[in-house]
């Protein structure tokens, strides 16, 4: 089972990453943009995701995969249960995360230097 030192270990080694502790809640971002957010209870985590594409992995995944809150359904955003992943498939949610929020250019460069293992 994946835990927050996981998830903080694989953000933080990319560009631009910070991390934020908001309303109790450890959350990461790209300047002012959240791409992952962790529950307080660190069992689920959000992250960022193609709203067209989110009824399919539902789908695909439902014992993994959990719907938005409402109130988050209109953005591109997904959540994940921690417990129902390993850390190869921690480590590639987390970068298509963080790859929807840089620049392109910016992650062509991260991928070409090695720097994720996207």
């Amino acid at each position: 089972m994946v835990t927050v030192e996981h998830v903080r270990r694989i953000a933080l080694a990319l560009p631009r990453t910070t991390e934020h502790l908001i309303r109790d809640r450890v959350k990461f971002r790209v300047g002012r943009i959240v791409y992952l957010a962790l529950s307080r209870d660190e069992t689920t985590m959000g992250f960022a995701f193609p709203r067209e594409e989110r009824a399919a992995q539902l789908a695909a995944e439902p014992g993994t995969f959990l719907p938005p809150e409402p109130a988050d359904e209109r953005f591109n955003w997904l959540n994940l249960r921690l417990g129902a992943v390993d850390e190869r498939e921690l480590e590639a949610i987390v970068v298509q995360a963080w790859r929807m929020v840089v620049p392109k250019r910016l992650y062509a460069e991260t991928i070409h230097s090695g720097q994720c293992g996207a």
